[in-house]
């Protein structure tokens, strides 16, 4: 019953995570007065954090169910898929203003610039490559049915998560996030051969 609550837990955050960061509802509070729309950006971060945290301390207590005992590879693999996840996660955190991420200083759409540098001219959705890679490393090296719980949740949300950023970038940004979009894959680098 626990990890069913866990998976819902997740069903929840994604659904209203997606729900919220809808460009619909964006449109909407735009038309309201701006101090709307600052608060509309403070309550997604607030509503954000405050469910992940508690699908962590949902997990924290979750009895630990072992579905496959992690060799000694695997647990070496899974610290550096996690490591490789925590760092193109932290690049991407500092590519982009903590205060506009958050929602808290915001900008008119004018001003409003594609971030296409650093990691971003690597991948278009460093964030969700960074989640996919630290909870795939929890999962190599832990090897718990809640881990694995985490991993499913992401790989499902991940295409309805990126359909719907992208749907919202190029609503902002236009030709120049199509642009983007042609020469900078989603999710997993290209790789490229030296040429001798």
């Amino acid at each position: 019953m626990t990890n069913l609550l866990l998976a819902l837990s997740w069903a929840l955050f994604y659904i209203l995570h997606t729900a919220v960061a809808a460009s619909k509802l964006k449109r909407i509070l735009k038309a309201k007065p701006p101090a709307t729309s600052k608060w509309y950006s403070l309550f997604y971060s607030v509503l954000s954090a405050v469910l992940f945290m508690g699908i962590i301390l949902q997990a924290l207590f979750l009895p630990v169910q072992t579905i496959c005992i992690p060799g000694q590879f695997g647990q070496y693999a899974g610290y550096m898929v996690t490591t490789a996840g925590v760092i193109v996660f932290v690049k991407a955190i500092k590519e982009i203003p903590l205060l506009s991420f958050f929602g808290l200083r915001k900008k008119k759409p004018e001003e409003l610039e594609l971030v296409s540098s650093g990691i971003y001219s690597q991948i278009r959705h460093p964030f969700f490559f960074g989640l996919l890679a630290i909870f795939l490393g929890y999962f190599l090296v832990s090897g718990t049915l809640g881990a694995l719980i985490h991993l499913t949740c992401l790989v499902l949300y991940l295409p309805v998560g990126i359909y719907f950023e992208e749907k919202n970038l190029v609503a902002v940004f236009g030709e120049d996030y199509r642009e983007y979009q042609q020469n900078v894959p989603p999710f997993f680098p290209k790789i490229h051969k030296k040429r001798g």
